[in-house]
């Protein structure tokens, strides 16, 4: 009975009807206290509250998946399947992964009794090479006996903390440069397990507060935008949020990495101070998430979106912007999959344009497909291609003509996985206005590095440090800043970055004053607050943005 009423529970999910409103209501009232035989029948419960709380079609529905998912923890079911639904993100049940090193490192702060090492004896040999870095000195008599395997040295170390937290923090102590650190503890490949507890992440219980819900009256938009007419409108609002109200969605998107088993540098390493909140219509918005000064690459700016509906994580955006161009990387959480997954998107292009100005867009071949078989089995590359993005590859345009041709003589006709995996290897495009080469995805970037390389090369060696110090020297007498404690640490940070590459660029002694101005606001831009107004003046500066290409054809 109880999982006869799930199963309908389950068909009306997109069914959005004053009589399908009180269904739902009946059936999660009779689903709230009952016992679901099976893990499967509680993942499936849980999956459709979380939808339900994001697509509510009232306030009494809202209310019933409240109150279900806060109870949902101790539900006897959930108990009883507990140990079969790690790595779910369901409040109660625990979460193991290779975290990347910040997140690893936050979760040992937040919940330092609570993080276990996940031992594997034949997997740790990394672990085993430092254990004797993680010991005080006075300890090696009794190490170089190699007595104890090393989870029985870590657990005799680790006094009252747990094996991660003392192997992190340890870590942490030995190499005190966080990129130092980053490099050194990813290469010890550990899987971590966060034991459920007060606080910890889970999906149950992930939403961000909002001044009004909208309540789903009618039919989801699952019809594809027409992205000419989308990407010249513009959101309802763009919120800028001040640090503190902007680490409550830096911290909402990290955790909802965390319950997923993914990680995101976008979002281990988002600013609090480079947040905002884009708004559409019918709930949806998006967390812009900038990154930290000193984790920002040199030239494009990466951002992260976490997507929300009413408040709930519904799923992410990475996009990396310059040239008035855009890559990004779209993923909609399997929750949420099936229903407004176009729409979306077209907000998500609009979003990018409203933030950076841009016209152009990049799709990169995983996220069609290229080695990423759920891409595969999606048809990604398709939805990509009705939407109206195209490759600029010769072989992949008269595969698709093929196959286009096949779809008309033969209606219902799909193409293969193999198919598929040719036509992903390539990048797709779409322009906003003419086509046009100087884009990232065709922008050959790495070139600008390999100048930057030859120089530091031919005029230091191995002395980076002296190198710096002397493009930096020459650079503030060239774009007249004579004492770079004037600058806030941000600025420091991409000041000494960008001086190697200024020096490089052709022609840069000979350009006006006024050029030489809106360099200096570029440069200084890669540090401020929001990188996104860096990419505005770089796109802005045409001198800049063509002795930039002049080194991509040099």
């Amino acid at each position: 009975m109880t999982k006869t009423a799930l199963r309908a529970l389950l068909r009306t999910k997109f069914e959005f009807t004053p009589d399908a409103a009180k269904l739902k209501l009946a059936l999660l009232r009779q689903l709230r206290h009952s016992r679901l035989p099976t893990a499967a029948a509680v993942l499936e419960l849980h999956e459709h509250l979380c939808f339900l709380r994001a697509y509510a079609d009232d306030e009494r529905v809202l209310k019933a998946t409240q109150a279900m998912l806060l109870g949902f923890a101790q539900r006897r079911d959930l108990q009883a399947f507990a140990s079969k639904l790690i790595d779910t993100g369901i409040a109660g049940t625990a979460i193991q992964y290779p975290f990347f090193a910040p997140t690893a490192a936050r979760l040992a702060e937040k919940f330092p009794h609570l993080l276990t090492v996940c031992w594997d004896e034949d997997e740790i040999e990394a672990l085993t090479r430092v254990l004797p870095l993680l010991s005080h000195w006075a300890e090696t008599p009794a190490l170089d006996e190699q007595s104890r395997t090393t989870r029985e040295w870590i657990d005799l170390q680790r006094g009252k903390t747990t094996d991660a937290t003392y192997v992190v923090k340890r870590m942490q102590a030995l190499h005190r440069d966080p990129f130092v650190f980053e490099n050194a503890y990813e290469a010890l490949s550990l899987w971590l397990r966060l034991a459920p507890g007060k606080g910890t992440p889970s999906r149950t219980l992930a939403a961000a507060p909002v001044a009004r819900v909208a309540y789903q009256k009618g039919p989801v938009h699952s019809a594809r935008p027409d992205l000419k007419t989308v990407l010249h409108e513009s959101p309802l609002a763009v919120r800028e949020l001040d640090p503190k109200e902007g680490a409550r969605y830096v911290e909402m998107a990290r955790d909802a990495m965390v319950t997923r088993q993914r990680d995101l540098d976008a979002f281990a390493y988002g600013d609090c101070a480079d947040v905002r909140l884009v708004e559409w219509e019918d709930g949806l918005s998006f967390a812009a998430i900038g990154v930290i000064p000193e984790r920002r690459l040199l030239l494009e700016a990466v951002y992260g979106f976490l997507t929300l509906k009413n408040g709930i994580p519904m799923g992410y955006v990475l996009n990396s912007a310059l040239f008035g161009s855009a890559e990004i990387a779209y993923n909609v959480f399997d929750t949420f999959r099936g229903g407004e997954a176009g729409h979306v998107y077209g907000r998500v292009l609009a979003t990018v344009r409203a933030l950076f100005g841009t016209d152009s867009f990049t799709i990169y071949p995983y996220q069609i497909g290229h080695e990423n078989d759920e891409a595969l089995q999606s048809g990604a590359w398709w939805f990509y291609q009705k939407l109206g993005f195209r490759s600029r590859d010769r072989s992949v345009l008269q595969l698709m003509r093929r196959e286009l041709d096949r779809m008309e003589r033969k209606p219902g006709y799909r193409s293969s996985i193999a198919t598929l995996k040719k036509l992903a290897p390539e990048n797709v495009y779409y322009h906003m206005d003419e086509k046009r080469d100087d884009v990232i995805g065709i922008l050959p970037l790495a070139k600008v590095g390999e100048a930057v390389t030859r120089m530091l090369a031919l005029r230091y060696g191995a002395d980076r440090e002296r190198g710096e110090a002397e493009c930096v020297k020459s650079m503030q007498k060239l774009l007249s800043v004579p004492r770079l404690a004037s600058l806030s640490e941000g600025e420091r940070v991409a000041f000494s970055r960008w001086a190697p590459l200024v020096a490089v660029l052709p022609g840069v002694g000979t350009w006006s004053a006024k050029e030489l101005k809106g360099l200096r606001e570029v440069v200084l831009g890669k540090g401020a607050r929001r990188e996104s107004d860096f990419v505005r003046a770089f796109d802005q500066h045409e001198k800049l943005r063509r002795a930039v290409v002049g080194l991509l054809e040099a």
